[in-house]
Formats: C-alpha cells, structure tokens, sequence
C-alpha cells in the first residue's frame, strides 16, 4: 500500500479490525519513510460493475461517489456515517447477487431513492431534487404532492 502522504511503499499494517457490520476490514498502517499514519478499508467485490449512463456511456460502478451523493441529501439531517454506509451496502449487494454486471443509472438512482424514502423524507427528496433534475420550484411541489404514491411506487 502506497503511503498517501509521500508516496513511499513502504507501509506496515498497526492494526487490522472488522467494520461495524463485518462487510469490510478497518486497517491502520504506518508509513516506514515519513512515519504518517492513515487508514485503509478492505471490502469483499464479488463482481465488477459497469454502470450505464443516460447518454449510454459506461462507467464503472464508484462505491464512494454513491455514499457522496447520500451524504449531500442527508446533510444537517441527523443521519450517521453508520446509516449510510449500511444504504450504500445493501445497494451494492442487491447489485453484486443481482447477476448482473451492467446496471443503468436509473436503477442505482431508484435504489438510493427507495432507501432514503424509508430513512428520511427530506433526504429522499433532496436526493430525487438531483436525481430528477428539478429545475423549478414547481418541479418540488409537484414531486411533493404526489409524495406517498411515489414511495408506493419504490416498495
């Protein structure tokens, strides 16, 4: 493991423990060349995936911006690290035992929605404010208004 600090390879493992929910290992290390200290975490990829967007371009599936987009909607909303990390693994393993190996946009955008529906109400619609691409105060309303039918929609 490359030291991020200084680029050095030269780095020991101090301390290796599971993550809360046992789906990855916490690592701290140390930099034998500039003594840093920094973390790394180790997860289980059962399969790589491709994710197609919009405009049909592939790209391959980014763990960290998903958790990023999830962190924006639930920002000042009283929701943990912890919370996140479970929604943004119970994504990934719907889409590892899925089978599948390319996913659409739409799907991963669904499946972020349909967790922050039952998480937080103004997480689920900040998040579909991006997702959906509101342009207009209008857009809200008429997102808000048809609230409970869409989340009937994502269960």
């Amino acid at each position: 493991m490359r030291c991020p600090f200084c680029g050095s390879e030269d780095t020991q493992v101090k301390d290796s423990r599971p993550v809360e929910d046992a789906t990855a290992i916490r690592r701290r290390r140390q930099c034998g060349s500039c003594g840093a200290r920094f973390t790394t975490f180790e997860r289980v990829q059962l399969r790589d995936i491709v994710v197609i967007k919009k405009d049909g371009r592939r790209t391959a599936f980014d763990r960290d911006k998903l958790a990023r987009s999830i962190r924006i909607a639930t920002r000042k909303r009283g929701i943990g690290e912890e919370q996140i990390d479970r929604i943004v693994n119970g994504i990934v393993r719907r889409l590892e035992t899925s089978g599948e190996t390319e996913v659409p946009s739409t799907r991963l955008g669904e499946l972020a929605m349909a967790s922050l529906a039952e998480l937080d109400e103004v997480a689920y619609v900040r998040f579909a404010s991006v997702y959906r691409d509101f342009a207009t105060a209008r857009d809200f309303e008429e997102f808000i208004r048809r609230l409970p039918e869409a989340e009937d929609q994502l269960t």
